[in-house]
């Protein structure tokens, strides 16, 4: 690497670099900031003061093994392209891989391939667009709750994280927030428990769905997420069928990453709405002008130019 012109700092065993990242990000997460859409030194400090100090791609070390940190624009691309399949995904170690397991975003090849192909048929255009019912329902049951606390201050971040786990349930598992935000809590605590316990969770909605198998009936199984990986996990071609724990892990992932993800994007955009009153205003008029007094629906939403604008301009910030 140093005949390459890749530096770094230097190996301290036996942790490498971890003691040195973990203090400098409590450092830098250890007292509050100020309104700034400068978060990459606070949240990823290490990497922001190794890229001035040892150039733009550089190595640094998770205990003894080497990590390459690249941050040039095409270098990345080429990774993630990954044409000649010279880049393998991370191997999932520790607590990692005992929550993410054997789901779409660590598999390749064969493995990856099965999962994906579930993934397109379930949440390609179409399908989506039968969501968006169940999506306003659980963002009316939001808004009708906010109601009682008109006056008060509310932790957004809180609220999403209920809303997008309700969501998630509803239109990918066929299930509630009752169940889904039990599922939550449950995924969230499995990096603190056994690989034993991991595959002992079951999730509400898998074995309601196989005992329709049981009956004889197996098209029944249901046309959402959940649905497609049962009757997977029961294909009669070895080929194409995927274990009981493939599918608790993709279970996992789905609301894990899901909510995370759409958690935060959501609370950013609706912080950076109550500065900028006037994308606030714009947003507002343009959604009373489309909907009126309906509900929103596919073909409105995708009217929405101003609203759809938002989380692509304020998600770049995040």
């Amino acid at each position: 690497m140093k005949s390459q012109g890749i530096r770094g700092p230097p190996y301290r065993f036996p942790h490498g670099n971890t003691k040195e990242i973990s203090k400098m990000k409590s450092q830098s997460m250890g007292k509050p900031m100020e309104m700034s859409h400068s978060i990459f030194p606070r949240i990823e400090p290490h990497v922001y003061s190794w890229t001035k100090t040892y150039g733009m791609n550089f190595l640094n070390w998770h205990g003894s093994q080497a990590q390459l940190f690249l941050t040039e624009p095409e270098l990345i691309k080429e990774v993630l392209m990954n044409r000649k399949g010279f880049y393998p995904k991370m191997d999932m170690e520790g607590y990692a891989k005992k929550l993410l397991g054997e789901a779409l975003i660590t598999n390749e090849g064969e493995k990856w391939a099965k999962i994906r192909k579930l993934a397109n048929h379930t949440f390609h255009a179409e399908s989506l667009k039968s969501m968006v019912p169940e999506m306003s329902s659980s963002v009316e049951m939001l808004l009708e709750r906010w109601k009682d606390h008109v006056g008060e201050e509310i932790d957004v971040y809180k609220e999403f994280g209920l809303l997008t786990t309700e969501v998630i349930s509803r239109t990918a598992f066929g299930s509630s927030y009752v169940e889904g935000g039990h599922i939550f809590e449950m995924v969230a605590k499995l990096t603190e428990i056994t690989v034993r316990n991991t595959y002992r969770v079951r999730f509400p909605g898998i074995r309601k769905r196989e005992k329709v198998s049981n009956n004889g009936e197996f098209e029944d199984f249901g046309s959402d997420y959940l649905g497609q990986l049962v009757k997977t996990s029961h294909e009669t071609d070895t080929k194409k069928r995927i274990t009981i724990e493939q599918m608790i892990d993709e279970i996992k992932t789905v609301y894990g990453a899901g909510h995370l993800t759409t958690t935060s994007l959501l609370s950013w955009c609706i912080l950076l709405l109550a500065i900028h009153t006037d994308w606030q205003e714009k947003a507002r008029e343009e959604v009373y002008e489309i909907f009126s007094s309906e509900k929103p629906n596919s073909d409105g939403i995708a009217r929405l130019k101003t609203a759809s604008l938002i989380p692509i301009i304020f998600g770049s910030a995040l």
